[in-house]
């Protein structure tokens, strides 16, 4: 397998796929650019002796071109970000992306208009719902050739292929996976995708014992798979926020309002069978920080997390559970935090989700490995001002759950073949 840092790009051409997916605001003005932020140190690599062809989606255009989605608004700042005019092409495929590639020096950057602005890049055919199974079948047979040449297409505007786009590498699209093909000799990671899965090797796969993991979030329907495949390599396991509740009523808690998937009572159950049979400690809230309705401003009260009364629901976690979980992670060398532990976008039920991220960042200074990830964790990590205080955070959200459930990732499998 081909490594970024050992290839070389000597007058050579690269398409790399970034994750240039940033939120904008009404005026298309980046508001987050973390993203691209992250991106700079591939493109800077290339750069040094080659030049640099950047592909991306941006929002949800379904297969059509929009003002909205155009990657038009990222050029100057991407530009400002690495000290060179990038260049831009108002397609990704088309004549304007060809010549502009050819003529591309040792360098020089360009940027190919949103890939998504064509149905070949996520192999869906548009069509209304009330589609029947035969058009349905028909369209996907008439889009198939037409995938494999707009693959061909963007495969041949460059000498080599660099995955840089963690956050869809579980998405088998032209630009994310079936490129890959025309490079056999010629593809390779780019250092977020590197990154990622080695830093989530280190954990899943390689993780120092005691291994913790502590998974939150409000379903255990969306967790179950991920909790399924920890429980084989981990000890302890910490379930935190509103999926504790069904836990809780599987073994015949009171919950009050709280919320409760009630058809996964047995599914719950199952949890601490499995986890007996792998000797897993089992560690799940002693006290619950309940209020008379979803809101900052509502009642609050305290009660055993079995006890909740009638009318009252769960939003957080209490100090005698705090506790329980500070002395578990201080103990832990290896430590994966996915999901918060309570409603930490509001101020009186952020209490649980902060001082579990501070107990995290004590347990890394002590020579634990701390891996964040997940939307809900990352933005958590990040408001507390606490992500360069952990050992690795992950951007992957969707690629980060199904790589933790055991999936081979397409992006990934592309790669290493």
């Amino acid at each position: 397998m081909q490594n970024i840092n050992n290839y070389d790009f000597t007058g050579k051409k690269a398409i790399i796929r970034v994750d240039f997916n940033v939120p904008l605001n009404e005026k298309f003005e980046i508001t987050d650019d973390t993203r691209i932020r992250a991106a700079i140190p591939t493109i800077k690599k290339v750069l040094e002796t080659g030049s640099v062809i950047l592909m991306s989606h941006l929002g949800r255009p379904k297969g059509k071109g929009d003002k909205k989605n155009s990657l038009n608004h990222i050029v100057k700042h991407l530009s400002s970000l690495l000290g060179v005019d990038v260049k831009f092409a108002d397609d990704c495929i088309g004549e304007s992306a060809k010549t502009m590639s050819k003529d591309l020096k040792k360098g020089e950057v360009l940027l190919l208009e949103n890939v998504r602005f064509y149905d070949e890049e996520e192999g869906k055919p548009r069509l209304p719902e009330t589609a029947t199974d035969e058009e349905k079948k028909a369209a996907k047979a008439e889009l198939k050739p037409k995938i494999k040449e707009f693959t061909a297409a963007l495969a041949s505007l460059a000498d080599c292929y660099i995955n840089d786009a963690f956050g869809t590498a579980h998405r088998a699209h032209a630009s994310t996976t079936l490129i890959a093909d025309y490079f056999p000799n010629d593809k390779m990671f780019g250092y977020i995708m590197n990154d990622e899965v080695e830093n989530i090797d280190k954990v899943i796969k390689s993780g120092k014992k005691p291994f913790t993991a502590i998974i939150g979030g409000a379903k255990v329907s969306t967790k179950i798979t991920i909790i399924d495949n920890l429980l084989s390599k981990v000890d302890n396991l910490i379930i935190g926020g509103a999926m504790t509740y069904t836990f809780i009523k599987a073994k015949g808690g009171k919950v009050g309002n709280s919320l409760v998937e009630d058809d996964k009572l047995d599914l719950a159950l199952k949890v601490f069978e499995i986890a007996e049979k792998n000797n897993v400690k089992l560690y799940f809230p002693v006290d619950s920080v309940n209020a008379d309705k979803f809101d900052n401003s509502a009642n609050i009260s305290v009660s055993a997390i079995d006890a909740v009364p009638d009318g009252l629901m769960g939003l957080d976690i209490g100090e005698k559970s705090i506790a329980l979980f500070e002395d578990v992670l201080t103990k832990s060398a290896t430590i994966l935090w996915n999901g918060p532990v309570g409603v930490f976008e509001m101020s009186n039920f952020e209490n649980g989700t902060k001082k579990l991220a501070e107990a995290i960042v004590k347990a890394t200074a002590k020579g634990a490995f701390s891996l964040i990830g997940g939307g809900d964790s990352v933005a958590a990590i990040n408001k507390y001002n606490l992500a360069d205080k952990v050992s690795y955070v992950s951007t992957g959200g969707g690629a980060l759950l199904e790589y933790m459930e055991g999936i081979e990732l397409p992006g990934i499998k592309a790669i290493r073949g």
